[in-house]
């Protein structure tokens, strides 16, 4: 596991741009993934046989985001803090997620029937299934990618987030090529494609997590330190899970299948614009956590500087690009969602921009402020909904998340101001950032 005095002389180095690189390049293949998958289930589908297919993979994911408590990064943080006690955190948050599992499954088999009132009985039958055997395995997911983070397996960690949708969507054409393909069976495929990886990447880490399960699982130190940081975390992250799927909850109340299926496919095209900013995202945290605050704010604030111009210079072309393949690769039925498809292409650089700069705070311990944040911004997106979505339909609801997207970088870069005595005119713009680009493309190049 990496030190921090080792940590210091990477991020000193090639370790942070390089890991960023090669996870814009995973991120970049996960979202060619998604969309050749969306433009399967869209072709062999139609509009509204992918509405409901989405609507059966939207509540595992869902449920898995608000009952994740904060672990998966609080598990990143002890461990970069306390690697002493590396085994008894990965015990702890492993054996925790098993009643969790049991009584939010439990909730979702009695609810789901109304949750999809809109949706066919049958939808609604295999979403209960679906989300059942599903849910637990994607909270295990989700904290095998922040053991991979913490022990700097990144390799490993970009393995497990491409081979999902990779073997998902070969799953789905052998299904197809066999005659096979239904909404029930693609949901199969799904699950059993996905614990193939699960069980994968549990071999590869099989040395690290080779200790005894039940031992000292009431420390009350490992406790409190995970729990500790994970509550104080859990409401960035139960607020982000709010934020980033409650579009699709409004949908999935006002709206009907149909708009469910134009939605998924504009939303899921318009994300390959946060492929360089995801990936900072991810790389970030887990690599300035443990610094003093002014390496931490240098770096983070040049790599939100940096991908947000990238961003912008591609943004007006990919956008007509990207309306020309809606049409070509999904049919000229989707192209009725272009507007929203152009307004979502938006709202992801600037939320992209904001989790980036969020993550200066969760890696100096105050999870808390983002919280704030994401509490103005999600309550001011709910209320634009609410107002849109009856006039505008769809377009109301990429305006709403657009206007909400503007709040929460607004805030952001308010509280870095406040807290860190940071510029605002610093964080927007210094003329170093270009030279710093070009000198690590050019090692890069060269190595």
């Amino acid at each position: 596991m990496m030190n921090v005095p080792a940590l210091r002389k990477a991020l000193s180095g090639e370790g942070v741009f390089r890991t960023i690189l090669n996870t814009s390049a995973a991120n970049l293949f996960i979202m060619v993934l998604s969309t050749l998958t969306s433009i399967v289930t869209a072709r062999l589908f139609g509009v509204v046989g992918k509405g409901e297919f989405s609507a059966i993979l939207f509540w595992p994911t869902l449920l898995s985001g608000l009952v994740g408590f904060g672990l998966s990064t609080s598990l990143i943080y002890n461990m970069k803090m306390n690697a002493n006690w590396a085994a008894a955190y990965v015990r702890a948050g492993f054996m925790f997620q098993i009643p969790v599992s049991i009584v939010v499954g439990t909730v979702a088999w009695i609810f789901l029937p109304h949750w999809l009132g809109n949706y066919p009985a049958s939808v609604v039958e295999i979403a209960k299934w679906y989300t059942v055997i599903t849910l637990p395995m994607l909270l295990a997911v989700n904290l095998l990618s922040a053991l991979t983070q913490s022990l700097d397996k990144f390799s490993l960690y970009n393995g497990l987030r491409l081979y999902v949708p990779l073997s998902n969507l070969i799953g789905l054409l052998v299904l197809w090529a066999c005659g096979g393909l239904n909404l029930q069976n693609g949901a199969i495929a799904f699950f059993i494609t996905s614990m193939m990886v699960v069980f994968w990447s549990l071999f590869k880490l099989r040395r690290e997590l080779s200790f005894n399960w039940l031992r000292n699982l009431t420390d009350r130190f490992v406790l409190k330190s995970l729990f500790g940081y994970g509550g104080r975390v859990f409401g960035v992250e139960l607020l982000g899970t709010l934020y980033s799927q409650c579009d699709k909850l409004i949908i999935l109340t006002l709206l009907k299948p149909r708009d469910f299926g134009l939605y998924t496919v504009v939303y899921t095209l318009s994300r390959v614009f946060n492929v360089v900013q995801m990936a900072i995202s991810n790389v970030i945290f887990p690599k300035v956590t443990g610094l003093d605050k002014e390496k931490i704010v240098a770096t983070v604030g040049r790599a939100f500087r940096l991908s947000f111009l990238l961003m912008l210079i591609a943004v007006i072309p990919g956008m007509i690009i990207g309306r020309y393949l809606l049409g070509l690769l999904f049919g000229a039925q989707f192209l009725e969602a272009s507007t929203a498809f152009y307004l979502l292409c938006l709202e992801c650089i600037l939320g992209g921009g904001s989790w980036i700069l969020a993550s200066s705070f969760n890696a100096m311990g105050r999870p808390g402020l983002v919280v704030m944040r994401q509490l103005i911004a999600l309550a001011a997106t709910v209320g634009l909904f609410f107002v849109f979505t009856p006039l505008y339909g769809l377009n109301g609801i990429a305006l709403a998340l657009l206007l909400g997207a503007v709040i929460r970088i607004v805030v952001t870069i308010a509280s870095m101001r406040v807290v860190f005595k940071v510029r605002v005119a610093d964080m927007l713009f210094d003329k170093n950032d270009m030279r710093f680009l070009f000198a690590r493309l050019s090692r890069k190049v060269q190595s």
